[in-house]
């Protein structure tokens, strides 16, 4: 037993040895003004601006312009030939609730049971994390944390990728619930247990489960407004209120255009405002969810057809389709922490399939900005708004482009991360080796 004891006492040393926080310091608050000047603006709610600068004190942005009234005082940074954008958004993650897949004591991204709204990402979210100095080296600096697991996942909220604390961190709490929707298609394949009768009834029962749920809510803020009861505090209830409200919407998880049907028709006869995710098959019903007023986050670009008579290109050309079809749409990789660092690259492979490249730079800027109810700052550089911005050296669309600086708040951040320390490790080997790059 005492072996047993120490060996244990080991393994977890060296595994918190191993999931130390990542290198970076968060970036001080700004503390004097800054113009960057000469190079090419694009403020994503206007025109671009060629050999441009932007003022940006105390974390807003003043003015945007071709010239711009310096303070005296301001620092003057001459960013020629490169190219300033808005901070890009992933509009779905779990960065920061899960570090080492394979390590269930880094895992903090679900909650036991089927019914938790009163979950709040944000309390469980990990400020050193690794992923995160990943993810702002490719341009992406804001992230919706997503919980998962269950039918209600939880609460999400709008993280700024740079704090010391989740407070520190936090953008927007109470950006909306998580709907995880029962699957509506019978398998039969088989390694398949479950018969057709069983799965059948497995559907109707989680779906007589989310009417519960909201059935309940409803009768308890009821009770509340018209003082006919004396209530218990529950928190699941007091989660959903805003939902109730119409104050926020429920964001709801499907892909199949069985599940994506029934979502719509649920939340239409509910009264309660939808935002879908994921969405593989909101092609197949674009009518019916600009009808409605239904956004999509459309998840994974990168990621192959799944059936076998689809295109290769299903994926690659969804944002088109929604586009054209006049659907809100914005773009956002799936919910596994380690993939929002390709968001600007499925944004590129989207222009690719045919959606314009204006388009494809507002779909993970200014368009997930708008459905998470944050526009008012951050998604586009207009004065007043949060100064949220990249520099980089070119189209950062492109996978050869490089993010050269980074601010969050008008506060530089450190661009440093495991991916490039490994590569600058590994280079002087081959420079020692005498092997060409």
């Amino acid at each position: 037993m005492k072996t047993r004891r120490l060996l244990t006492v080991v393994i977890l040393a060296c595994s918190i040895a191993f999931l130390s926080g990542s290198d970076q310091v968060p970036a001080p608050k700004q503390e004097r003004p800054i113009v960057l000047t000469g190079g090419t603006i694009h403020p994503v709610s206007g025109p671009s601006i060629p050999k441009g600068q932007i003022l940006f004190t105390d974390g807003r942005i003043v003015e945007v312009g071709a010239r711009v009234s310096i303070p005296e005082n301001a620092d003057v940074i001459d960013v020629s030939g490169k190219h300033i954008y808005p901070g890009f958004i992933a509009a779905q993650s779990i960065i920061g609730l899960v570090e080492v897949g394979a390590v269930r004591a880094t895992l903090d991204q679900e909650e036991a049971g089927s019914i938790n709204p009163n979950v709040h990402a944000e309390r469980a979210y990990n400020p050193d994390s690794e992923h995160m100095p990943v993810a702002r080296a490719n341009g992406v600096v804001l992230a919706q944390v997503v919980p998962q697991g269950g039918l209600l996942s939880g609460t999400s909220a709008v993280m700024m990728l740079d704090g010391w604390t989740w407070e520190d961190a936090l953008l927007r709490s109470e950006v909306g619930i998580w709907v995880n929707w029962p699957d509506m298609v019978v398998e039969e394949f088989p390694w398949i247990t479950k018969s057709r009768k069983e799965q059948e009834k497995e559907i109707q029962e989680k779906l007589k489960q989310l009417d519960k749920a909201f059935d309940e809510a409803e009768a308890y803020h009821l009770s509340q407004r018209t003082g006919s009861a004396e209530l218990k505090t529950d928190l699941r209830w007091e989660s959903l209120k805003p939902v109730l409200e119409g104050k926020v919407p429920l964001f709801i998880q499907a892909d199949h255009v069985s599940q994506i049907t029934a979502a719509v028709n649920w939340a239409a006869r509910r009264g309660y405002r939808m935002v879908l995710v994921g969405g593989r098959d909101s092609w197949m019903v674009t009518e019916v969810l600009k009808e409605n007023q239904i956004p999509v986050v459309a998840g994974d670009v990168h990621s192959l057809p799944e059936r076998r008579w689809a295109g290769y290109d299903a994926r690659f050309s969804l944002p088109e389709k929604l586009r054209s079809a006049g659907v809100e749409f914005c773009l956002s990789p799936s919910n596994w922490y380690s993939n929002i660092r390709n968001l600007p690259f499925e944004a590129g492979t989207a222009v690719a399939f045919g959606l314009p490249r204006e388009e494809a730079v507002k779909a993970i800027t200014l368009y997930p900005a708008r459905i998470l109810g944050i526009d008012h700052r951050v998604g586009s550089l207009d004065p007043g708004k949060d100064a949220t911005l990249l520099v980089t050296e070119g189209d950062p669309l492109d996978i050869r482009s490089q993010v050269e600086q980074v601010y969050i708040q008008g506060r530089k951040v450190d661009l440093g991360n495991r991916h490039k320390s490994l590569y600058q490790k590994y280079s002087e080997r081959h420079r020692q080796l005498g092997i060409s790059p």
